[in-house]
Parts: C-alpha cells; structure tokens; sequence
C-alpha cells in the first residue's frame, strides 16, 4: 500500500501508539494492556479500551474518524491523543470505543469507494455492497457496545473536515431527534473545544452520529474541524483544544467548559437535493460553508426539478456538493437561531 501519511511510529512503541497505522496496513490486532485498563479489539477498525477502574465522571464514549477516508485531521488528531495514552502521560479512566470508519477508503484516500457511508446509518438498510457492509457492521459494534455498559451516559463524537473552506471552520452539526435533547453542558465543553458554531439538523439524516443519538439516546454531534488535507498537511494547532477534550473523555476526567455564548448556531431550513443528471449550483466551487444568499438568489438549477431559488429570507448555504449522486443532498440551507435555553 502506498499511502501518503507521517512515518509509520516505530515497532518498539506501545501497541496503542501504532493502532491506527496498522488497521490501515491490514495487520491482526491482538488485545494488550496499557496504564489503566486494557484494549479489546472489536473488528477492523474498532477497538474497545477497557478501564479497570472507571472515574467518578466516566461515560461510555464513542470517537469516530475517518467515515470519510480523505479526511485525515480527525485521524492525525486521535493518533496525537493515543500516543500519550500509550505513553504512559495519561490513565484510561472511562469505556471508549474507537473508530476507524472506512479504512478502505483511507487506504484510497477518496472520501469513499462506492457510496457515500454517512448516509447509511439506519437498521432498516436493504443496500448490498461493500458500504452498507460497513455500516451494518459498525452499527453491531455501537449497539454491542453501549449495551455492555448499561447505566452511563452515552457519547457519540464524529470526527470529520469539510470539503471547503467556511466561516466557522470548526463547528459542530446536531443530529435531529426530538425526543433526545442536548444537555447544556455539551454546548460548553463544545466552546472551550474551540468550536466556533453548531448546525442543528431539522429532520433525520442516518449519519454515524444520528444513529447514536436516534437509537441509544447518546449526546452525539458531527464534529467539522477544518477542511480536507492529505496526511502531513494538516495544521493541528488550532484543534489542540479539542485534543484536550478527547483526553477528558479517555481519562475520564470532566471536559472543560467555556461560556457557549461564542458559539452562533444555524438551524437547516431545507435540504437541496439533486434530482436529474443535468444539474448544477448557480455558486462557485470555492464558496465557504455558511454563505448567506439574499431573497431571490438562483441557487441551483436541476434538469428535471428546475430552480431553487432562496424565499423570503436570507439563506445560508452549508455541505454544497454538485457531485453527488442523483437523489442525495447537494447541500443544506440554514438560518441563524438564537442560542438554546
């Protein structure tokens, strides 16, 4: 395999250190220890960390990357956390499942082989192919895991880049389900994490994170945290807060808290979908996420749906992509909301 990344860590080095880098190589993965607990790999790509004795604020957290296999930051940034896991500079203290979403994709470096993944996170799935594959088998990883911690809170944090530059280029996207609401405090570790807005979606949407939030009633967010960039290109700086937050949940310990204030959050009016083959955004290609469009603006133009243009009300754009497939979402349409509570 030939893979553009940083150098493979050295073979002397804790198991937990080159985890990552070894799914991708295709390597077996044994259990092994490590300060504080244990790693029980669960499939390719999944490995359980296993405290023996969980701290007080514990909670059965779930860290995903790579669901899109060109989004490396989110990896280079779990790899940062593991490593000092591993090293001994901090103690598991809390049950984490650990997730590398596509490593077929990542091993392409495409955001996917066939289809896209995060759209195929729900049980009734009737797709066949190598990604609804992959979806059910990490659905059976998240349900077998939080069911082997009953009685913990449940988190779910989704780790992704945008395929354009934004606004806000950290920002967090809340699946919907109404009948799980987000705790408050989730919006202040979100804050001192460096994030600079939140999405909140207005219907389901059978992401990684949705199926969380939607089927185990976890806290759960898609985390965008910069744009896509090959591996060794990626400026973690601005994420070391969000490292800090990854660490939190590892140990255990209780996240750090900002006021949410700082945040700005959006809520998605409408989906655009992509409908025929003639189809085409009236914007450029370099437009950032959350562009605010004036009444009355073409926005797209479909062979088969004709126009959308904005209404009444200013609309921002988020996620737009012309090349999808037909039938899938070629961008989302927001508005500014005041801050929940």
């Amino acid at each position: 395999m030939s893979l553009s990344r940083p150098p493979f860590p050295s073979a002397s080095r804790a198991p937990l250190a080159t985890w990552l880098w070894r799914c991708l190589d295709g390597e077996p993965i044994a259990p092994f220890a490590l300060l504080g607990g244990s790693a029980v790999p669960r499939g390719e790509g999944v490995i359980e960390l296993v405290p023996e004795h969980p701290a007080a604020d514990a909670r059965a957290s779930v860290v995903s990357v790579g669901i899109h296999g060109d989004e490396t930051a989110p990896i280079e940034l779990l790899q940062g956390c593991l490593e000092r896991l591993a090293e001994g500079q901090a103690r598991l203290g809390a049950p984490v499942l650990l997730v590398l979403g596509s490593p077929a994709a990542v091993r392409r470096q495409v955001r996917y082989v066939t289809t896209n993944l995060n759209r195929l996170f729900r049980r009734d799935l009737a797709e066949a192919g190598d990604e609804p594959e992959r979806a059910r088998t990490l659905m059976a990883a998240v349900d077998a895991f939080f069911a082997r911690h009953p009685g913990r809170e449940r988190l779910h944090y989704d780790l992704h880049t945008a395929i354009r530059d934004s606004r806000y280029p950290r920002f967090a996207v809340e699946p919907f389900d109404d009948a799980v609401p987000t705790a408050a405090e989730q919006w202040r570790w979100l804050a001192a994490a460096g994030l600079q807005a939140v999405l909140h979606q207005h219907r389901h949407s059978w992401t990684f994170s949705h199926y969380s939030k939607h089927y185990h009633g976890a806290m759960a967010f898609t985390l965008e945290l910069g744009r896509v960039r090959p591996f060794g290109a990626n400026d973690l700086a601005p994420l070391a807060p969000m490292a800090r937050l990854l660490e939190a949940l590892l140990t255990g310990a209780r996240p750090a808290a900002a006021d949410p204030a700082g945040l700005v959050f959006f809520r998605v009016e409408h989906e655009l979908m992509r409908h025929g083959e003639a189809f085409r955004l009236a914007f450029t290609d370099d437009t950032p996420n959350f562009t605010e469009f004036a009444p009355g603006t073409l926005l797209a133009e479909d062979g088969e749906h004709g126009e959308t243009r904005v209404g009444e009300a200013p609309l921002a754009v988020v996620f737009p992509n012309a090349a999808v497939e037909p039938g899938a979402r070629a961008a989302l349409l927001a508005r500014p909301v005041p801050a929940p509570g």
